[in-house]
């Protein structure tokens, strides 16, 4: 999955959904990545798409990323870079 502007939606990457709802992607079943509190294997059924836990809604599923999600910061890597698409 892309965000609207053409970024790659990654694991651990901070997102903005709407005004006043932000959240962390901590699942892309699109590129297999899983957090260690959302493995593939309780999570891998739903094929597509990616889970997004946030404060305000709980942990959210989009199978396709609405107009307004934009992305807020990238997961620094190990290697203390941000990940690259």
């Amino acid at each position: 999955m892309k965000y609207p502007d053409g970024n790659e939606v990654r694991l651990g990457d901070k997102v903005r959904l709407w005004a006043g709802a932000e959240g962390v992607v901590v699942c892309s079943l699109d590129t297999l990545e899983f957090s260690d509190e959302y493995p593939e294997k309780e999570w891998g059924y739903l094929q597509k798409g990616v889970l997004i836990a946030t404060p305000e809604a709980g942990l959210i599923h989009y199978l396709e990323p609405d107009a307004t999600m934009e992305l807020i910061e990238r997961k620094v890597s190990r290697g203390g870079t941000p990940r690259e698409e």
